[in-house]
């Protein structure tokens, strides 16, 4: 744990007026701090408070103790409650569920703290290791509190009580045409390892299909995980892959980087110089590097002072093509070998806001706001051509007075000669609501609209956009392919007062539209195609998996497929992602 994050000085003075103003005797400092933060005589007491979460600062008074002790307590799924320690099951249900379930290691709640015994106590620290253990999907709440020692002024103990979650999790969909079941342990034998299972069925000539992915979130407390990987379709197409990576989890992270390895096969059609088309093998092997390291720039001691950072980063992916195209189907090499070289620097601002009822009923969720500004730059060896190439991002998010607001802009390309290729532009926003509350219903409302643009794209359908899941609209599957693209999702959700027999209620509905061009054409004149769907969330404790999802979704047209066409369970109340404002692994702007 050692040198993974910074620690507070015990000098706890209020500092942030003296770094404006310290800011303001060098350009550098003074670009910096306008940048990222609002000046001291503008700063809204009401709309910072909304930005903050929203608690008692309990740990306040024994700043800068030292820790004696850590307590952990680990609480099973049923029948028990983090803020009643009175609270014991008492129904058979309850009691025969927990007999069912394998209670997290105090080891492995433990790996996720980032103080230890006899250092001196961080509130920040504190806070953000209780989100460091409430992300972890097969935790239901946490609960981190000092406990004082009595006749002890310099000493304090730390209490940590967590509520487990019923980590078993089956999903599953089926069609007329193929079957789908899915199983994953969340917390495998306690250990908080992550095991997924995924079976697939062809009715239409009985093939099956499998994949399975095995996640270890950290290793003995160094943030570093490692992921194994084996996926195989039902066309024989299959991939294999391992890697270990640690990320900047947290704004007081300083190092970061990861080692990953992937071998991919696949099949493809792909048309010849006369237009016939042809069935083609590939087969790419995969090896990437990155490191990255973060650099305090204020000295200050207030929050905003410690979670801003210079960060630094470096990248080296090489790609090998065992297997590929003949060049009568692929006249231009795009499937060779290449070698990628990328370097990112940049500043970055967030914290972590807790809130409850986004995609959830009542379960902690935090939402990441903050600033992000990052250039990369590098070049590629591909084809005994060297291209250089240039990105940027700008990235802010916060939450106002109407709700949250955040937006990301990313623009990239190679150099070859002077001349653009492969640019690519993109911008997307995310808004949602604060909580509306109608008697006791609740409800959120979603919007996240995303443009990207491409520009002289090489002439291969490898490397153009399409309107297809996962990077369009969810559940649709077609061949329409372009440079440019616009996909505009609406979504509300809500949440049902009380329970019925235990089961709580949590009903949505999604609308997802798009458009895609080529180069020359209008976006805004291209056809419409759009979804519209209806689910609901389904809790409750008392089942062998926590909560469960069904979902409706009609789409008026599918290119190649038909029209008036319903599927089931085809998306999710959470596929709208949030934005994170970490600078991590230096990579192109994705063109997708």
């Amino acid at each position: 744990m050692l040198g993974q994050v910074t620690r507070m000085p015990r000098d706890t003075t209020k500092v942030y007026s003296y770094i404006e103003r310290y800011s303001k005797k060098r350009k550098f400092t003074k670009f910096v701090h306008r940048l990222i933060f609002r000046p001291t005589e503008r700063t809204n007491p009401t709309k910072k408070k909304k930005q903050t979460r929203q608690q008692q600062n309990i740990f306040k008074k024994h700043e800068c103790k030292i820790i004696r002790n850590i307590n952990i307590e680990v609480l099973d799924p049923f029948g028990f409650a983090i803020d009643n320690p009175n609270k014991i099951p008492k129904k058979w249900i309850e009691k025969a569920g927990n007999s069912m379930h394998t209670k997290s290691k105090k080891w492995a709640i433990r790996n996720h703290l980032l103080f230890k015994k006899n250092d001196e106590l961080d509130s920040l620290l504190v806070k953000e290791s209780e989100r460091l253990i409430q992300r972890q999907r097969y935790i239901r709440n946490v609960s981190i509190k000092p406990v004082p020692i009595p006749n002890s002024k310099d000493s304090v103990d730390i209490s940590i009580t967590v509520l487990d979650s019923w980590s078993l999790i089956p999903n599953g969909s089926i069609s007329s045409s193929n079957g789908n079941l899915e199983i994953t342990e969340r917390n495998f034998l306690g250990l908080g390892h992550e095991f997924e299972n995924n079976f697939r069925q062809r009715f239409t000539d009985n093939t099956a299909a499998y994949g399975m992915r095995y996640i270890i979130p950290n290793f003995r407390n160094t943030f570093i995980s490692t992921v194994f990987h084996y996926d195989e379709d039902f066309d024989k197409n299959h991939v294999k892959a391992a890697g270990i990576n640690r990320v900047f989890f947290s704004p007081f992270t300083r190092w970061a980087g990861g080692i990953a390895f992937e071998q991919r096969f696949y099949r493809d059609s792909l048309s010849e110089t006369n237009d016939v088309m042809a069935l083609k093998n590939f087969k790419l092997e995969t090896q990437d590097y990155w490191a990255g390291h973060s650099f305090r720039i204020f000295k200050g001691n207030t929050e905003d002072d410690r979670i801003t950072n210079l960060v630094t980063t470096l990248r080296f992916r090489n790609i090998k093509y065992p297997e590929s195209p003949e060049l009568a189907y692929d006249p231009i090499d795009y499937f060779s070998n290449s070698r990628l070289y990328l370097a990112s620097i940049g500043i970055t601002s967030r914290r972590f806001v807790e809130n409850k009822y986004l995609f959830n009923y009542g379960i902690p969720e935090y939402v990441q706001i903050g600033k992000t500004y990052a250039i990369t730059s590098g070049f590629e060896e591909k084809n005994s051509i060297r291209r250089n190439y240039f990105g940027g991002r700008f990235s802010f998010g916060g939450f106002h007075n109407f709700g949250y607001f955040g937006s990301n802009f990313e623009l990239g390309s190679f150099f070859n000669d002077g001349a653009s290729e492969q640019t690519t532009f993109r911008a997307e926003a995310l808004y949602f609501t604060d909580l509306i509350e109608y008697g006791n219903w609740k409800f959120r409302q979603f919007i996240k609209p995303q443009l990207t643009i491409g520009n002289n794209r090489i002439p291969t359908k490898s490397d153009l956009l399409n309107l297809s899941d996962p990077n369009g609209i969810e559940g649709f599957q077609n061949s329409i392919q372009g440079t440019k693209k616009l996909l505009v999702t609406f979504q509300t959700q809500s949440y049902i007062p009380g329970n019925y027999l235990g089961f709580r209620m949590s009903p949505f509905a999604n609308f997802s539209m798009g458009m895609i061009a080529h180069q020359n054409e209008n976006l805004l004149k291209t056809p419409l195609y759009s979804k519209f769907g209806i689910g609901v969330l389904i809790s409750n404790d008392y089942l062998v998996f926590n909560s469960f999802l069904l979902s409706f979704a009609y789409y008026p047209t599918i290119p190649g497929t038909g029209d008036n066409i319903f599927k089931l369970n085809s998306f999710k109340n959470n596929d709208i992602d949030l934005f994170d404002y970490q600078i991590g692994k230096p990579a192109i702007v994705p063109f997708q």
